[in-house]
């Protein structure tokens, strides 16, 4: 019997995971250690999640600028609690050009302090008020224990920062980025199911006040923190003196914000989608939507391939030809669907001559004969529908795995295998710091609606508890 191409999920979900990443040719481990090279179709992946994330923080108003890699260990020291949360997590230069440097560098972990130290600089007056600034970047924060994707040493991302004259502008746009821009990606691109809640003050960012996040649960019922949206006070304005001259002409303080998703999502959307045939890609997201494949050569295969591809271009399906006769077909099968491809058209000289085409999908399963004429209209609506499919597969699989508690050692126990929602207050901070000693965390607080609380001592706060990546 043949081997299976996977190590199952039921069997070992992480060997299955590392298994995906390899024979999917998404990335491989880098030469040192924690790093990770991200592979052609990996990055593919990763270019649409970036250039869809891209135009929706920009339609909220943020531009995009570039910041300095090394960061002087000065101006984290600035603010004691943010250096105190990366403190083990720094990797600092101390030698460049074969000299000891006067000032050693921290090599990014997040840009707060940089861009902190620019927005004093070009704000003045409430008229360059707000300041909203996006970057596109790598970081680096030293990790123990490495898996690609989820955490390495150094990542891409994207983080925003924001400067804004009250208190009140600053929460309404960390808001904005939290539920308007970032869940509704993750609904829309990444056909995720997130759940929106406030963290505890245990798990909130170093720095911030208010740490607004987005939760999604993996197939082996783990959490995975898809995303996060800081609310920071003025803690970063008043040692930076991120300040303005109001319409009053009196000096003050602004309020700031910061808000960032990495590589990790494609971490996610493995985890969350995949299936032991491997990855299952949204098809909006797909870098191919559909793969014209020629099963074998014959009279007017190829052209009719090509002529179904062009079909296919031309109604705005990203579509590519396999015509690759020396590599045998069922090769070419397994390989399409551990990348996910979301449709596979098969064409050979049988389905020629019947005037016909084999459409198989990867998603909602299943092979169809679809006539020539209709094959582009077919996989479009196929395309449509099989997004939806997805969705709505990963969240029953989070609603099937959540159960509701009343007590600490209830919520303990559901969090061997899915969530669990518990009051918040018969959870409190003591009883956080009891589920932590068994790796068990506090994902975020909600409200039974699924709205965010205003704080942790809103009537009627649930919290989300589950074992995490």
């Amino acid at each position: 019997m043949a081997q299976p191409v996977l190590t199952p999920q039921t069997e070992d979900f992480p060997r299955w995971y590392q298994d995906v990443v390899a024979k999917a040719e998404l990335a491989d481990n880098g030469p040192v250690r924690g790093t990770m090279v991200i592979r052609p179709y990996g990055y593919a992946i990763w270019e649409r999640m970036q250039a869809d994330l891209d135009r929706r923080i920009k339609d909220a108003g943020a531009r995009n600028a570039y910041f300095p890699l090394f960061i002087p260990e000065s101006y984290l020291t600035r603010e004691a609690e943010h250096v105190e949360g990366f403190s083990p997590e720094l990797a600092v230069v101390t030698h460049a050009g074969g000299k000891e440097l006067e000032e050693p560098v921290v090599v990014r972990p997040t840009s707060e302090t940089v861009i902190g130290e620019f927005m004093a600089k070009w704000t003045q007056s409430y008229s360059d008020l707000p300041l909203l600034l996006n970057q596109w970047a790598n970081v680096v924060r030293w990790e123990l224990r490495p898996r690609i994707f989820l955490r390495t040493s150094e990542f891409l991302w994207q983080e925003g920062h924001t400067a804004h004259a009250t208190e009140e502008d600053a929460r309404r746009y960390a808001t904005h980025i939290h539920k308007d821009v970032y869940a509704t990606f993750m609904r829309e691109m990444l056909a995720m199911p997130v759940v929106l809640g406030r963290k505890t003050a245990r798990e909130r960012f170093a720095g911030a006040t208010n740490t607004l996040a987005l939760e999604a649960m993996m197939r082996d019922g783990k959490a995975l923190q898809m995303g996060t949206s800081h609310e920071l006070g003025q803690n970063f304005a008043k040692v930076f003196d991120i300040s303005y001259l109001s319409e009053q002409g009196n000096h003050e303080l602004c309020w700031t914000t910061s808000w960032g998703t990495s590589t990790r999502m494609l971490g996610g959307l493995i985890m969350c989608h995949g299936d032991d045939d491997g990855l299952r890609v949204p098809p909006r997201l797909a870098p191919v939507q559909a793969l014209v494949m020629v099963v074998k050569d014959g009279e007017g295969v190829l052209q009719a391939a090509q002529q179904v591809l062009a079909d296919l271009v031309a109604r705005g399906v990203r579509a590519e030809l396999d015509a690759r006769l020396d590599t045998p077909f069922g090769r070419r099968v397994v390989d399409a669907e551990l990348k996910g491809i979301p449709i596979r058209v098969e064409m050979g000289p049988r389905d020629l001559a019947e005037g016909s085409v084999t459409v198989a999908r990867r998603i909602a399963g299943g092979k169809s004969a679809v006539q020539l004429a209709r094959v582009a209209e077919a996989v479009e609506g196929a395309l449509v529908d099989d997004h939806e499919a997805l969705y709505a597969a990963a969240l029953a699989h989070r609603d099937a795995h959540t159960s509701e508690a009343t007590t600490l050692e209830e919520a303990a126990e559901a969090a061997r295998t899915g969530w669990a929602t518990v009051p918040w207050s018969t959870i409190g901070p003591e009883g956080e710091a009891l589920l932590a000693e068994s790796a068990v965390t506090v994902r975020c607080l909600t409200m039974p609606d699924g709205s965010v609380p205003a704080s942790e001592s809103d009537d009627g706060v649930l919290a989300v508890v589950g074992r995490a990546y």
